[in-house]
C-alpha cells in the first residue's frame, strides 16, 4: 500500500500526520515553511485524503503503513510529527518502531483512550445525499443541521472532490470511519517505552491532554516535554501556526 504524500526541501526528514477527516494539504503551509531546512513529508493516511481505502483502521496499522512508506522512500529515520489521531499514529509508531524514530512530537493529544467528541460531526456528514449532491453548498447546507461553527465545516467540505463522471464523492472512506470509530478513540499499545526526544504542544483552550494523562505519557515517554499555546484549541497549527512552526523547529534543531 502505497500512501499519498507530497514532499517539500531538501536535508533531514521529517514526516507530518493529519488527524481524523483530515488530509495532508492541512499541513502544507507548515511544510513548506520547515522545508527551508529539512526534507518535509506530508502524508494521507489509509481511509483519508488520496490513500488508499482498507477495510480496517487502528494505531498499529497506520504505524506499519509509517513504517512501510518510509522504507518505500529510503529513509531509515525521520523525525515524525503528529495532530490528534495522526499523533497517535505517531506515537504508536515511536513504540514499535523506535529506531526509525529521531524526535517524536505529538500535537494536542495524550497516548491515554480519547473521549467520544464526534458524533456530531458524523451526523453531519452521512445528513449529505452525495450520490446526489450536485453544489458543494447543498452539502454546507445539510450539514449545518449538526454543525454551527463555521471553520468545521470548510474543514469538512475540503473531503469533497468531484468524480470525473459528474457529482460528488468523499475523499475520506466514511463507512469505515464510522463503523470503526472506536478504534481511533483507543489508547496506544505498548509493553515499553520510548526513550528518545519527544515534545507534546497543548492547545491552552483545548481538553484533549488532561492532568490524569500526565503518569502515561511519562510512563511511555519518559524524556518528554510539554509546551502549551496559550490560545489555541485543539487545531493549533491552524489557531497559531507561527507558534506551532517555532516549536517545531526549535525541538528539531536542539535534538538533531
Amino acid at each position: 500500500m502505497e500512501l499519498n504524500h507530497k514532499v517539500f526541501g531538501e536535508g533531514d526528514p521529517v514526516i507530518i500526520l493529519h488527524g481524523l477527516f483530515g488530509m495532508l494539504d492541512n499541513w502544507q503551509t507548515i511544510a513548506k515553511k520547515l522545508a527551508e531546512n529539512y526534507m518535509v513529508y506530508i502524508v494521507d493516511q489509509r481511509n483519508h485524503g488520496r490513500s488508499p481505502r482498507m477495510d480496517d483502521i487502528s494505531y498499529t496499522l497506520m504505524a506499519e503503513d509509517l513504517a512501510a512508506f518510509m522504507e518505500s522512500q529510503w529513509i531509515h529515520s525521520a523525525h515524525i510529527v503528529g495532530h490528534s489521531m495522526g499523533g497517535k499514529t505517531a506515537m504508536q509508531m515511536a513504540m514499535d518502531h523506535e529506531d526509525m524514530v529521531e524526535t517524536l512530537i505529538v500535537i494536542d493529544i495524550s497516548p491515554t483512550a480519547s473521549q467520544r467528541g464526534h458524533d456530531d460531526v458524523f451526523k453531519a456528514l452521512h445528513s449529505v445525499d452525495i450520490a446526489n449532491l450536485e453544489k458543494r453548498s447543498d452539502a454546507a447546507a445539510s450539514m449545518s443541521q449538526y454543525i454551527d461553527q463555521e471553520g468545521v465545516k470548510q474543514f469538512l467540505l475540503k473531503n469533497l472532490t468531484r468524480r470525473k463522471e459528474g457529482g460528488y464523492a468523499w475523499k475520506m472512506n466514511l463507512p469505515v470511519l464510522t463503523e470503526k470509530y472506536e478504534r481511533i478513540l483507543d489508547p496506544i499499545q505498548s509493553s515499553g517505552s520510548y526513550d528518545g526526544p519527544t515534545l507534546f504542544v497543548k492547545g491552552g483552550r483545548s481538553r484533549h491532554i488532561q492532568d490524569e494523562d500526565l503518569g502515561m505519557m511519562r510512563e511511555l515517554f519518559p524524556n518528554y516535554v510539554m509546551e502549551e499555546i496559550s490560545e489555541a484549541g485543539h487545531w493549533v497549527h491552524a489557531d497559531d501556526p507561527a507558534k506551532t512552526l517555532d516549536l517545531i523547529n526549535s525541538f528539531i534543531l536542539k535534538n538533531a
